[in-house]
Order: structure tokens, then C-alpha cells, then sequence
């Protein structure tokens, strides 16, 4: 096997944390952090597999509510533009049409 050096800093309490955890399991500092970054690495691709399955199931649902989001939001928008304009013509003094008298 080929290898290569990886050098990181770090503080003197993480190196004595690091060193007591390698000699209590009859292990190198080296084979610790290899075992370690292993591990990380496999469970990052395991994470980004899972979002992306998550993306997939889920993305079918949203374009599927869209249409109805955009029908909300356009009669939250008309109803805005009638209570704006009954706004108006209060303050304006002009009586409310019978249509919007309640």
C-alpha cells in the first residue's frame, strides 16, 4: 500500500485525548485517525445518498402543489387588493359598495 503523509494541528489536550484512546485500544494514533476519516467519509456518501433519495420522493409532491399554492396566493392577493381598496375609499369618505357591505 502507498501512502502519504497527512500533518494537522491541534490542541495539546485533543493530542493527549487522542494518544490515551489509541494505547487503550491497542492502537496507533495513525490507525485511529485512518479508521476515523474512513468512517466520516463513508457516512458523508451515505448522507448525500440519502438526501438525494429524500429529494426524490418528495420533489413529485411539491410540483404536484404548486398549481394549488398558485391559486392560494392569487386569491390572497385579490382579496389584499379589495380590503386596499375599501381602505381608500373609507378614508376617502365614500360609502362601500353594497357588493362588499357585509
Amino acid at each position: 500500500m502507498q501512502t502519504e503523509r497527512v500533518t494537522f494541528l491541534t490542541s495539546p489536550d485533543h493530542k493527549a485525548a487522542l494518544d490515551a484512546f489509541a494505547a487503550s485500544n491497542g492502537k496507533s494514533v495513525g490507525h485511529v485517525l485512518r479508521e476515523a476519516s474512513t468512517r466520516y467519509l463513508a457516512a458523508e456518501d451515505r448522507a448525500d445518498g440519502d438526501d438525494d433519495k429524500a429529494l426524490a420522493l418528495i420533489l413529485p409532491e411539491i410540483e404536484a402543489m404548486l398549481p394549488h399554492w398558485h391559486a392560494k396566493i392569487d386569491s390572497m392577493e385579490q382579496s389584499i387588493d379589495r380590503a386596499l381598496e375599501a381602505i381608500e375609499r373609507a378614508l376617502a369618505g365614500d360609502p362601500v359598495p353594497m357588493s362588499h357591505a357585509a
